[in-house]
């Protein structure tokens, strides 16, 4: 019996040109960008226009076109203006015109703080739509890959060492150059040249040391503010209940802000780090994220250079202060032990939000009785905001509310990383850095309020 195949035709050409809308479906996720897109105000986009010179792709088809690429796993311009032509979706937002990968580069950095901005006001989209109702946020950091080759780092013994060879080269150089008139110099030797390439990179390490050399100073001070704050800690708890505290002096840091011989700065993106990150060590910076824990939508974000999270309360919740009166303040924040300390617990505590620390790492398969014992005694009233939280985990409510940090923060940052595939930086330096990074997180609130919306 003979199989009759659905007939494919190719070549008949259609009667009336094809409309873009017609193979994008109403609830496509391209749709929603682009809607939510226009309910942005990009005023400060469009003032920059001069009006001269030829036509500008809009603002607002470019912003589209960018957030749709995070949102779908495309990061790079070349990619991007590639979708643009073979992607059905991309058509629908771009209008089937084609802007080319210099301009899609070229907007998403001279942008890159009104792209940054626009993280606010698709939060306020999101509250005002019902989809985001702030209560409490789960905290943590991932290393993000800078846009730098690891190799291109100089580090300060290095750079000393290389600092002399090349002075060493110059001074010969000058001599060569002094009896050239009485010495058989090489063909293949071009003084000149030499010279101004060991200049140059004369300078270049001279710009490199100076630059760890401010590190070291900034370092430095940091150590004496955190040595000063141990210090009054101890004194306010011996104060506050007239024991001598336990455990060992704090040291003093060192008088000089002396730079060590592995301080290094790297030469492609020196506002970039060498952070530890997946068993190894990386170029990279360090990307944080509050993520709220009923919605699953970021609601903070910021990228910092140190590799410790220890430091990032402060930034977070000067980042959180600045959230719509209509998104409100979170009333719990999640995090981890890298993040708990006398200190930020405390400044938790002074703006009204419930800190939920862990003080070590949980181990797996814990024994009934720690799982499902009864509440501890509660704190005595004079006891420190430590304490006080320390009772808090413990209780039943307190471990089934800090249970859901991994399932909320760690799955939006497994999905950001291993499923849309953002693994690396397309700018460099930590503006550019930070500006692509809130870029990435609203992406995903875009995507996941698609999701949330039916």
């Amino acid at each position: 019996m003979a199989v009759e195949f659905i007939n494919i035709d190719r070549e008949t050409p259609f009667l009336l040109p094809a409309s873009v809308q017609d193979y994008v479906a109403e609830k496509h996720l391209a749709r929603f960008i682009t809607e939510i897109v226009s309910q942005l105000d990009l005023r400060e986009m469009v003032g920059q226009y001069s009006g001269r010179g030829s036509k500008p792709w809009p603002p607002s088809m470019m912003v589209a076109l960018l957030f749709y690429g995070y949102a779908t796993g495309i990061f790079s311009s070349r990619k991007l203006e590639r979708a643009s032509h073979d992607s059905l979706a991309f058509r629908y937002i771009c209008a089937n015109t084609h802007p080319d990968h210099d301009s899609i580069a070229t907007f998403r950095r001279h942008f890159a703080k009104p792209l940054e901005a626009c993280f606010m006001q698709i939060l306020l989209i999101a509250s005002t739509m019902g989809v985001l109702k702030l209560g409490t946020v789960s905290l943590d950091g991932t290393k993000v890959k800078a846009n730098a080759n690891r190799n291109r780092a100089l580090s300060w013994e290095y750079a000393n060492k290389l600092e002399e060879q090349l002075k060493q080269e110059v001074a010969e150089l000058m001599r060569m150059s002094e009896e050239a008139d009485n010495t058989q110099i090489p063909d293949d030797i071009d003084i000149p040249a030499e010279l101004s390439r060991r200049e140059e990179r004369l300078a270049t390490i001279a710009r490199a040391k100076q630059e760890i050399q401010r590190r070291a100073e900034e370092r430095h001070a940091r150590e004496v503010a955190d040595y000063e704050g141990k210090i009054a800690r101890r004194k306010r708890n011996e104060e506050q209940t007239g024991k001598k505290p336990g455990g060992k002096e704090p040291k003093p840091p060192i008088d000089k802000a002396t730079p060590r011989p592995r301080d290094q700065v790297n030469l492609t993106d020196e506002e970039s780090r060498i952070m530890p990150s997946g068993g190894g060590f990386e170029q990279a910076y360090n990307a944080q994220v509050g993520v709220d824990i009923e919605s699953y939508l970021v609601v903070e974000n910021h990228i910092t250079q140190a590799a410790n999270d220890k430091r990032e309360v402060g930034p977070t919740l000067a980042k959180l202060a600045t959230l719509p009166a209509e998104v409100g303040m979170p009333e719990a924040m999640l995090a981890d032990s890298g993040f708990c300390g006398e200190n930020n617990v405390e400044l938790y505590e002074n703006k009204g939000v419930t800190p939920y620390f862990a003080q070590a790492r949980q181990k797996h398969n814990r024994p009934l009785s720690e799982r499902f014992g009864a509440d501890p005694e509660p704190p005595c009233e004079n006891a420190s905001v430590l304490a006080r939280m320390q009772h808090r985990m413990k209780t039943k409510d307190g471990k089934a509310l800090y249970a859901r940090r991994k399932c909320t923060v760690e799955t939006v940052i497994g999905i950001i990383k291993h499923v849309l595939g953002f693994r690396a930086f397309s700018m460099r330096g930590l503006e550019l850095a930070g500006a692509e990074w809130s870029m990435v997180c609203s992406a995903w609130n875009l995507k996941r309020m698609h999701i949330l919306m039916g």
